[in-house]
């Protein structure tokens, strides 16, 4: 089961798209001089997300761009099951933990289904394509025992029926809510919590409701795939809310009333960097002349990943939709006044300088 090779037919070339080169110079600059070996793993998990799998030419372009023995990274990718070394399914390639905690749970049953329902062997594929899977070594979710990782998701507290639902939930082209499969928040004693029983604001923990309100689970991924909708308390599928993005309005009284909303509404997590924009905004004057240009809404209702800025996470992405910037172009076009306005409703102050927003925005979107 550690036995991990490159497979035995390789592409010729791998090339990352241009958004995707612009952010792995972003990720190396992190580093100082001397140091670029560090962004190593990022870069093969973004080049794997791109292609689906870890290829030979993969290996030796990351490093080269890091300046790396190529040995060095396949030691890494070879290392770490997180990486996938042959072709998988298109829809979800299925790990399942077969280390002592899982195994006396169930998890020889669980790949029993999977030798069943997807392929007789590990990394073999579906008749249809869609699905793969393989056993591997312990993943760390002992307490939710037997569990699988699938995509950069854990799907825990599993047994047969349950993954037979999540395996049809995904043939059909929605996501599964990831997490605790039986009811449990997280990893709490099995008959019910003994502590900490104030009510809880979601019905899932905190880490799968932000994954799931960004769209960051493997449908992040597999872009055809969409959310499920929950048919039942027990069926482990949810219905994903839209993530608000709220209008940029002329007036700071306008624009900090719809934060605000925004801040209150399910559908978004609220922080407190979306409430300091709010604020930040209603102290404008009426006269918006000396601010940046903003959109009311994305153009097309197709907003731009900002995520792909270094330094733009979730949050403040939604800061930046907020505050009527949906595009890179928006953000290639801010001037040192631009920066200033915006820089003072952001929790970090110099981040956008400091992090190079505008460089990488222009090169995003091509007037780089």
């Amino acid at each position: 089961m550690s036995l991990r090779r490159l497979h035995h037919t390789q592409p010729e070339s791998f090339a990352y798209t241009p958004a995707n080169q612009a952010w792995a110079a972003a990720q190396i600059s992190k580093y100082p001089e001397g140091r670029q070996a560090s962004a190593v793993i990022p870069l093969l998990w973004r080049g794997q997300e791109q292609e689906g799998w870890v290829t030979r030419p993969m290996i030796e372009t990351v490093a080269g761009m890091l300046d790396m023995a190529q040995i060095r990274v396949l030691e890494v990718a070879t290392f770490y099951f997180m990486f996938y070394l042959q072709p998988i399914g298109s829809v979800a390639h299925i790990q399942v933990c077969g280390t002592t905690s899982c195994m006396i749970c169930g998890a020889e049953d669980l790949v029993g289904l999977c030798k069943s329902k997807i392929a007789p062997n590990p990394h073999e594929l579906s008749p249809d394509g869609k699905f793969s899977w393989e056993e591997v070594e312990c993943l760390g979710a002992c307490s939710n025992a037997p569990m699988a990782q699938i995509g950069k998701d854990y799907y825990e507290d599993l047994t047969v029926k349950k993954l037979e639902l999540i395996i049809n939930t995904f043939a059909k082209g929605e996501v599964p809510v990831p997490g605790p499969q039986n009811g449990r928040y997280a990893s709490e004693p099995i008959k019910g919590l003994t502590s900490l029983k104030d009510k809880r604001h979601h019905d899932t923990n905190a880490s799968i409701t932000l994954a799931m309100a960004n769209g960051d689970t493997v449908a992040r991924i597999t872009g055809d795939l969409v959310p499920a909708k929950r048919k039942a308390a027990a069926t482990p599928t949810r219905k994903l809310r839209a993530k608000t993005k709220p209008p940029a309005e002329k007036t700071g009284a306008g624009q900090a009333a719809l934060l605000l909303q925004a801040k209150e509404s399910k559908g978004r997590p609220k922080t407190d960097e979306t409430v300091k924009a709010a604020k930040a905004v209603a102290a404008e004057p009426a006269d918006d002349s000396q601010v940046p240009t903003r959109l009311k809404t994305a153009r097309g209702g197709k907003p731009d990943d900002l995520k792909l800025i270094s330094g733009v996470g979730p949050k403040l992405e939604g800061v930046l939709n907020s505050l009527g910037f949906y595009h890179f172009d928006q953000i290639a076009a801010w001037t040192s006044a631009d920066i200033a306005w915006v820089d003072a409703r952001l929790k970090f102050k110099g981040r956008i300088e400091r992090d190079g927003w505008i460089d990488q925005a222009r090169t995003l979107c091509g007037k780089g």
